[in-house]
Parts: structure tokens; sequence; C-alpha cells
């Protein structure tokens, strides 16, 4: 099951507006197929993708901890299966 938030197209804009703070992301192709869900510090997280071109868009949601965001985004990748 994808995250319940719109994509937005991942460019400078999108990374700028990332908090600062863990999370999980989805990265997808222009169509909106999920490419890849990972964790991390969002902000540092998606200007690496996007400096990479790792995706069109993008969509997050935060979590308290990076331990939260890991665990998050390992139920995340097991549900997409």
């Amino acid at each position: 099951m994808p995250l319940q938030k719109p994509w937005r197209d991942l460019d400078r804009s999108a990374v700028a507006s990332a908090p600062d703070r863990p999370g999980v992301y989805e990265l997808g192709d222009g169509s909106g197929t999920v490419l890849a869900v990972d964790h991390g510090v969002l902000r540092d997280e998606l200007k690496t993708a996007l400096a990479y071109g790792d995706g069109d868009r993008v969509r997050w949601t935060e979590a308290h901890t990076l331990e939260q965001a890991r665990e998050l985004a390992a139920d995340h990748r097991e549900r997409l299966e």
C-alpha cells in the first residue's frame, strides 16, 4: 500500500519544503509507479535523490526517530510486495 500522500514533483522546491527530520519517502516515476521506498533525514535524502535523478516524483511522511523511520520503511516495503 503506497503512502497516503499526494505526489510532488521531485525538484528543488520539494527538497526545500521537506522537513529536516526523519521520515519515510517514496520515489516514483512520471506515471506514479513507486520505484523505491527508503528512510532517513528527509531533506538530506531528497537532496541526494534529486542530484542522482532517482525519480520524477516524491511523497513522504515524518517519523519521530530514525529507528521508527527504519521500521516504517521496512513495513511499507513488505506491503508493496
